[in-house]
């Protein structure tokens, strides 16, 4: 059986970004080596779309407005983990950057553009379960692994 990968809905076209776009990215080679589960942790966690942009700001994840969503994201979170467990993914393609999703650099919380190492929070809970996180930016490295996979 091909192995399950967990894919943000954006990056699959799907449009649930914050604004209400997407992110679409063209899955060739991916779809054929695996299973996509498609995931949007943030609508999972309960947000609309389209929603007030958030960052990650010491531990939180506040709005543009400064709402704390921090519960929001965790539930989202919690059930995307929920799905890798079900699926038995032990990968992911998540979207660069997200305060949910991002993987290695995310935005500050300033609102200014300005990136900073970090996670995600979903993004974060997944690598603490084992599964190894790729972004959008990143997808030859997953491609190159799953490849290696079917050896």
């Amino acid at each position: 059986m091909r192995p399950a990968v967990l894919i943000s809905l954006c990056l699959m076209g799907i449009e649930c970004r914050y604004d209400g776009g997407c992110n679409a990215i063209d899955p060739g080679r991916l779809g054929a080596l695996c299973r996509l589960i498609p995931v949007c942790p943030e609508q999972l966690g309960g947000l609309p779309t389209p929603r007030t942009p958030s960052e990650r700001l010491n531990g939180r994840v506040v709005t543009r407005d400064g709402a704390d969503v921090t519960a929001a994201f965790e539930r989202g979170a919690e059930q995307a983990c929920r799905l890798a467990d079900i699926f038995g993914a032990r990968f992911a393609l998540l979207k660069a950057r997200s305060p949910s999703c991002g993987s290695g650099e995310i935005y500050d919380g300033s609102f200014t553009g300005v990136r900073v190492p970090g996670d995600g929070v979903t993004a974060q809970r997944l690598k603490d379960m084992g599964v190894r996180v790729y972004d959008e930016d990143h997808i030859d490295d997953l491609i190159h692994m799953l490849e290696g996979e079917r050896v």
